[in-house]
């Protein structure tokens, strides 16, 4: 910690991340602790996590807001950074860090840029970039809403912006990526179908159309290559399946 800083948690949410935890610490060396809350890892995610320094947590799963909510509640200081045991600061947005916290903050928090991986290669066009996330935060003043899926810090004050960006790790294989679309699409028409909102044909086909026209062309998601194409199609693949399978859920309930 550089002296006169205000110190800062950073908050990592787990389950079986051993292949990822170490290099996601490793970026947050600078943090003043590391508090690894796991939910009930199989693997050696624990133990990876304390031998480089973490304070590692067992709690039962609630769902991500709620997970990340109680992680930030665990830490020792108010300014906390939370990132995912797939995802890096890298080193620009560290030093960004560094100088915004160097004297007392007077916004409530900050919002940075996320660069994702996909199959090897960073996008740098449609949805991937630029793609702005609060992350660093006020807990006195920000709290993480209790979404199952797709949580998003809720700030009561002025939000700044910081250079650099975390580095997201999104998947290195096609089934990865299909397979995290089956897992998280199953929550997302759950949501939908308890929010009692009404669901047919123009959101099961129309909104998967719109979304890969815009990820792909409107936004240039075509100059990613392959990996760029494999992203529109994932993002235009996860409209369809929420929205198919909510139709689904729907019929099962009447």
């Amino acid at each position: 910690m550089q002296r006169g800083r205000t110190p800062v948690s950073a908050v990592i949410i787990t389950l079986n991340e051993e292949d990822q935890i170490a290099d996601c610490l490793r970026s947050l060396t600078w943090a003043d602790e590391c508090v690894v809350v796991d939910s009930g890892s199989q693997d050696a995610t624990c133990d990876i996590a304390r031998s480089l320094g973490a304070r590692v947590i067992t709690h039962a799963w609630e769902g991500f807001g709620r997970q990340k909510q109680f992680a930030t509640e665990q830490a020792r200081f108010d300014w906390v950074i939370n990132i995912d045991a797939d995802e890096r600061v890298s080193p620009e947005l560290a030093r960004a860090i560094e100088r915004a916290l160097a004297s007392s903050p007077q916004v409530a928090a900050y919002r940075c840029n996320f660069r994702h991986r996909i199959m090897g290669r960073w996008l740098r066009h449609g949805e991937a970039w630029p793609d702005p996330h609060v992350r660093l935060y006020d807990r006195r003043r920000a709290a993480w809403n209790a979404r199952d899926i797709h949580e998003t810090v809720e700030v009561d004050g002025e939000i700044g912006r910081l250079d650099g960006c975390i580095e997201h790790c999104t998947a290195d294989s096609i089934a990865d990526i299909f397979d995290k679309i089956n897992r998280y699409t199953d929550i997302q028409a759950r949501q939908l179908v308890e929010a009692g909102r009404p669901i047919g044909l123009p959101q099961v086909l129309g909104r998967p159309l719109w979304r890969f026209w815009r990820n792909y062309v409107l936004r240039l998601g075509m100059l990613d290559g392959v990996p760029g194409l494999v992203h529109a199609v994932q993002a235009a693949m996860t409209s369809f399946l929420k929205y198919a399978k909510a139709v689904e859920l729907q019929r099962h309930r009447q």
